[in-house]
């Protein structure tokens, strides 16, 4: 797929997206964790206004613990409510105790710091503060919680899936474990090199019709070839959307046990 149809495919799915990503989790016994869901908001200085993200703390939290982090990058189109409400990620998030952050990213479309081809985006520098937007809320969460520094975990869907890819590329000592999924990248696969010693796991439907499923595949063997800890989940009949929620708990117990700088044996 050329770049140009790629860009317009999931230009489309941003459409379709924010009512699927909205749905929330069913409650059990009369709770439900999502509606534990706080909309939180900053002031960006660079950007001259304030800026919302969405934050999920476990009722296990204890300041006086390290706790888990999970940095959650939305789609195009999407917003940091949505991928909060993305079926069982506040329960899996409650159930192994994770603090769950989701940056705006900017706006809607800043791909996280990802340049997309050269069209001109409003504002033109979108991209750095995009960027900047998640480093600044990692930094307000680590700053407001006590935050495991080992245990920073990044997980996201199609462009935040990208997303995923490029910052973890740009920190790689920040990050204990990835989790891109059905990521909109467009960058060469052999960069995984660089980031070699970080656990990922990508998840990737082989009937995905926005984000192809080849380039997954190219990343997973790249992944192979350089000898990594990673998990490549295809999945036969996926599509781009349900197979995000749906395998979140994989996310979960891949992530188990994962610490900054440490290579399973």
């Amino acid at each position: 797929m050329s770049f140009r149809a790629a860009t317009l495919a999931v230009a489309i799915l941003a459409v379709f997206l924010p009512t699927l990503h909205g749905q929330a989790p069913a409650k059990k016994d009369g709770k439900s964790t999502v509606s534990r869901v706080e909309k939180k908001t900053y002031d960006f200085k660079d950007a001259g206004k304030e800026m919302e993200y969405a934050l999920f703390v476990p009722s296990t939290y204890d300041k006086a613990k390290k706790t888990p982090l999970m940095i959650a990058l939305h789609g195009l189109g999407s917003n940091p409510q949505q991928i909060m409400r993305y079926p069982s990620l506040t329960d899996l998030a409650e159930k192994h105790g994770y603090i769950v952050a989701a940056p705006m990213g900017y706006n809607p479309r800043g791909w996280y710091g990802a340049m997309v081809g050269k069209k001109k985006t409003e504002p033109e520098n979108l991209s750095e503060l995009s960027e900047k937007d998640v480093m600044n809320v990692l930094e307000i969460v680590r700053k407001d919680y006590t935050i495991d520094a080992d245990r920073i975990f990044l997980m996201g869907h199609s462009m935040g899936g990208g997303g995923t890819w490029y910052l973890g590329l740009k920190y790689p000592d920040l990050w204990a474990g990835l989790a891109p999924i059905a990521p909109a990248i467009f960058r060469p696969a052999t960069e995984v090199e660089k980031i070699r010693h970080i656990p990922v796991i990508l998840i990737q439907g082989d009937q995905d019709n926005l984000v192809p499923v080849a380039g997954a595949r190219r990343w997973a063997e790249q992944m192979k070839n350089f000898g990594m800890t990673y998990r490549y989940i295809e999945v036969s009949g996926g599509d781009h959307v349900t197979i995000a929620w749906k395998n979140l708990p994989a996310v979960f117990e891949f992530f188990e046990g994962k610490r900054r700088g440490e290579r399973e044996k």
